[in-house]
């Protein structure tokens, strides 16, 4: 835990960001969350308004508008979790996509630099590109196709943010951290932007297909957001993790067919399963990586990290989370 000061969350109305802030609350600190709720939700921090009192507050809005607003030396750290994330908001939303990922993040640095706040700058599995190995490695080479295809946008503004984090830490402008998710999962996830474990579990619970892209022998690491969450104060606060890349996830893996199948029989569903191609469902020459797995060597030498949550526990709780959202509409 940082000790000390407020704790600034970009995303924090997100997925990830939500958790993360409940997880930060829980820890005694005050936190200050700048969303612009253009993926993220208010309602993701219900529970966190609960138990905040007035250590918590939420400033809607782009964090480029938001930030020059603040005081940098009021903060002891930043989590920067503000991104377009989803492989469908990817292909249909490109320049959205890399002006927010670059340009966001551009803000956020600028902001830790004028009081050399320690910053968290998200990244992803999608930097790998097509990989030159597996399980990819922090060090790894990358390899990504023509800059024709939009699918890797997302994998190139992402590495650029982490050449502009690394860059301030080097310089000794603000102490950062980058940490790399490999499928994070869990309740408040939404599958409307190509999120695939939601997508599945929402699809089961309708009695609707669950649909497979390509064949699904595709294999990914599926890790619960409530093991994840823990590790990122821990990456903050040790310094010896400063200006270092760091995987976060699972190193199992599952195929993603096999996976349709787990969730449809963890639901007791009656769903079918359909393979549908990527051309139909994203773009003509659409690219998949087969596998995406991470090594997980540096973080559990770094901080001890383990994940403890299995894919039924979080296939379970994934479903309760979307059954308590239908009943409350």
């Amino acid at each position: 835990m940082i000790d000390g000061g407020t704790i600034l969350v970009t995303g924090g109305a997100g997925f990830i960001g939500s958790h993360l802030v409940d997880h930060l609350l829980e820890s005694r600190a005050k936190v200050v969350v700048v969303d612009d709720l253009s993926t993220g939700s208010l309602a993701n921090l219900e529970f966190a308004t609960r138990i905040a009192g007035d250590r918590l507050q939420v400033r809607e809005g782009r964090v480029s508008d938001v930030l020059p607003t603040l005081d940098a030396d009021d903060f002891a750290g930043c989590f920067h979790l503000a991104a377009a994330v989803g492989v469908r908001l990817v292909v249909d939303e490109p320049i959205r996509t890399i002006e927010t990922n670059v340009h966001e993040t551009s803000a956020v640095l600028e902001f830790a630099r004028r009081g050399k706040v320690p910053t968290l700058v998200a990244s992803t599995s999608e930097v790998y590109g097509k990989g030159t190995r597996t399980p990819f490695a922090e060090d790894d080479d990358v390899v990504y196709g023509p800059t024709t295809m939009t699918r890797w946008s997302y994998a190139c503004s992402k590495a650029i943010d982490e050449y502009l984090a690394l860059a301030h830490h080097r310089q000794g402008l603000a102490p950062t951290v980058v940490v790399r998710f490999f499928n994070t999962v869990g309740p408040r996830q939404s599958g409307e932007y190509g999120m695939v474990l939601p997508r599945f579990i929402a699809a089961a619970m309708a009695g609707r297909p669950l649909e497979v892209h390509g064949d699904g022998r595709q294999a990914r690491c599926f890790c619960d957001v409530r093991d994840v969450v823990p590790a990122l104060p821990r990456l903050l606060a040790d310094r010896d993790c400063h200006g270092r890349v760091f995987n976060l996830g699972r190193d199992d893996s599952i195929e993603i067919g096999e996976l349709a199948t787990t969730v449809r029989d963890r639901l007791k569903s009656s769903s079918g399963i359909r393979n549908v191609s990527y051309a139909e469902v994203f773009e003509s020459g659409f690219e998949d990586l087969q596998i995406r797995q991470p090594d997980l060597t540096r973080v559990r030498s770094a901080i001890g990290f383990e994940p403890e949550i299995d894919l039924d526990r979080t296939i379970d709780d994934i479903a309760s989370s979307l059954a308590a959202e239908v009943g409350d509409r």
